[in-house]
């Protein structure tokens, strides 16, 4: 009697989340962590039932910058394989996002059939989601400062992070070596781990100005000393006071190119990708260590670089009456910072809109701002910028510190339209966190309309 119950009451919240999903899509909204919170309401043990129902590996995927972008090239990397899987390619990635994505991928009896689930989670969220399922990998991309006033420093990420490892110490961590921070993670931790970075200097001038977050030794205090850095604190370092340093490479990208996209080697293969920012060698590279490491021959990587569409605004492109134009997150110092560069690596004319809101999903402390290089910005081929969101009387103030002039344009929508009416045909939108699903909304209901 009690397992029919039980079963009921799964049945129910697969059908209840799943309408719920329906009618949010039909309304316009997203609605997929309202139908993983409804479903833990109905069952709370139905993530824990259906993870269980995976018949090969779980990995997730963890960090402050790439999370999305990594998690979806190692889905297609592993449906590539011919394997079915579980994968939450929205970016909802806290427990009622990830919930969802096993809830609305089960069949209405409550079945799961799904060989593998790759699984995007936000870093605070891994105590929470990993009492439901043990993973078998977890990819660590990165560590930086994020949102003050939601993560705290730095330190608090990490502290939560080491607790979710030590609930899984069976899981094998690839994380990146060349991240001082989540390499020492990975090496206190205790859990197996494999390493994947870039060994060889790639730019010959460093911005000195750039936010370091992880100079200093997490072991011993001392400040870190490096042979290089590629980005932020990403690089070659060694400590000179314990001896701590950047770990022994399993997947090590070298060759570098990014005059013609992205290209690189890697175990011997030929790597070539028609993105730009050179941050996405990086999600490139973590998506295919991670699916060497748990065994897979990846004959077809080149196919899926491809045929990868970036989704729900993370470098993805829309064409709209003749005009190209990409959208990209940009949500703190770090990641911004990379934006500016792929921008900048566009040696055309274009127009810029940016969109910075201060909801509680994006952290209402947007003093992270003031950390971003924007004076970059100030080049003849950027021939227009606009600011909107909520905060863009902060974002045109930010800007105009650095003698840059910007027109202030607080709707969305009207900001696009008129930069599109008047611009040049290239546009990039870069907006945090709450604006992404409503400004992809936005272009991708432009460009249904040509």
């Amino acid at each position: 009697m009690m397992v029919q119950i039980m079963k009921l009451r799964r049945i129910t919240a697969i059908l209840t989340a799943k309408a719920l999903s329906f009618f949010c899509k039909i309304a316009g909204r997203q609605g997929v962590t309202m139908a993983g919170r409804i479903a833990l309401r109905i069952d709370p043990d139905i993530l824990k039932d259906l993870a269980a129902q995976v018949r090969e590996k779980i990995f997730v995927v963890c960090g402050t910058n790439g999370k999305t972008t990594t998690n979806n090239l190692l889905c297609s990397a592993v449906e590539s394989e011919g394997k079915k899987l579980i994968c939450n390619h929205t970016g909802s990635n806290m427990l009622a996002g990830v919930a969802a994505a096993f809830v609305l991928g089960a069949k209405w009896n409550g079945k799961l059939d799904a060989d593998y689930a790759c699984i995007e989670i936000d870093e605070a969220s891994t105590v929470r989601v990993f009492p439901h399922f043990t993973p078998d990998y977890m990819v660590l991309t990165n560590l930086f400062r994020d949102q003050l006033d939601r993560y705290g420093e730095i330190d608090i990420t990490m502290d939560l992070l080491d607790r979710a490892m030590k609930m899984a110490p069976d899981m094998t961590v690839i994380v990146n070596a060349d991240d001082a921070l989540s390499a020492y993670l990975a090496i206190e931790s205790g859990n197996k781990y494999v390493t994947y970075g870039i060994s060889e200097k790639v730019f010959d001038e460093q911005n000195i100005r750039e936010i370091r977050e992880g100079r200093f030794c997490k072991r011993c205090g001392e400040r870190l000393e490096y042979d290089f850095y590629h980005y932020s604190q990403i690089g070659v370092y060694h400590c000179p006071g314990c001896g701590f340093s950047r770990p022994a490479v399993n997947f090590d990208a070298s060759h570098i190119h990014m005059s013609n996209g992205l290209e690189f080697d890697v175990e011997g293969r030929h790597i070539a990708a028609d993105y730009r920012g050179f941050y996405n060698i990086y999600n490139i590279l973590a998506a295919y260590s991670a699916a060497r490491t748990a065994g897979m021959e990846l004959k077809r990587f080149d196919r899926v670089l491809q045929n990868f569409n970036p989704q729900n605004g993370r470098n993805e492109t829309f064409s709209i009456n003749g005009n190209k134009v990409l959208l990209n997150l940009a949500k703190n110092p770090a990641g911004f910072n990379q934006n500016i560069s792929s921008v900048m690596e566009d040696p055309n004319e274009k127009d810029l809109i940016i969109v910075i809101n201060d909801n509680a999903q994006d952290g209402t402390d947007i003093s992270w701002l003031w950390d971003v290089d924007f004076d970059r910005f100030a080049a003849d081929n950027i021939r227009s910028i606009t600011v909107s969101g909520i905060r863009c009387q902060d974002m045109r103030l930010r800007l105009k510190y650095v003698d840059i002039a910007a027109d202030l344009i607080g709707d969305v929508r009207t900001a696009i339209e008129k930069s599109l009416k008047n611009g040049c045909g290239n546009l990039y939108v870069l907006v945090n966190y709450t604006a992404l699903y409503s400004t992809h909304t936005i272009l991708k209901d432009m460009e249904g309309k040509v």
